[in-house]
């Protein structure tokens, strides 16, 4: 399974609500017409992205992290097509023209299940020059598999973390002291807009 993601923040003098609105209005028309491949999305307001800019005079205005999950990489063009298509256009243009700083990703699920709606996310990047850590000294012993989910970076589009895990609670799994040297790991809170 691979995961679509998109960070982004509202540009300057859109409001929040509006914004929040838009998103899901897009969430929910793709949930209505699904395309060939995608198995879901979430919608999620976080308080900071530490790799994505901040939009002048709203620095403290929240980041949102977009989920589209789609079932391998012949799937990625079919969502590509049908998010500007008939049936989603409208939708689709809607939140485009209220975007301000935007980056994306690809990842692939490689531990766990995909939930997308969890309470957490742990992104976990490594300082230049530094291994890339086994799997098991990454998750340690924090990891639930039948509740949480590993996700792998697979292609950045821009500034992205190398892994992220999706939990309900904390994980010791990536606690700085379990994490190989030269990692690090950044706790951020997630409210949900859409899961669907």
């Amino acid at each position: 399974m691979l995961a679509y993601l998109s960070w982004h923040r509202a540009a300057a003098g859109v409001e929040q609500p509006a914004y929040e609105q838009a998103l899901e209005r897009f969430h929910r028309s793709l949930a209505h017409r699904p395309p060939s491949g995608y198995c879901g999305s979430a919608a999620l307001r976080v308080p900071e992205l530490p790799w994505l800019e901040p939009v002048a005079g709203a620095e403290h205005a929240p980041g949102y992290e977009d989920w589209y999950l789609i079932e391998d990489w012949s799937a990625v063009g079919v969502l590509e097509e049908a998010a500007v298509s008939r049936g989603h256009l409208t939708a689709h243009e809607t939140v485009a023209s209220r975007v301000g700083p935007a980056t994306g990703a690809i990842y692939r699920l490689i531990e766990g299940k995909p939930r997308l709606d969890a309470a957490q996310a742990v992104w976990v990047k490594r300082k230049p020059g530094h291994e890339p850590p086994s799997l098991s000294a990454l998750l340690g012993d924090g990891m639930d598999p039948e509740r949480d989910g590993l996700w792998r970076r697979c292609i950045g589009l821009g500034p992205a973390p190398e892994h992220c895990l999706l939990s309900a609670e904390p994980s010791a799994g990536t606690a700085s002291s379990r994490l190989p040297a030269g990692w690090i790991a950044q706790t951020l809170t997630r409210e949900t807009i859409w899961s669907g």
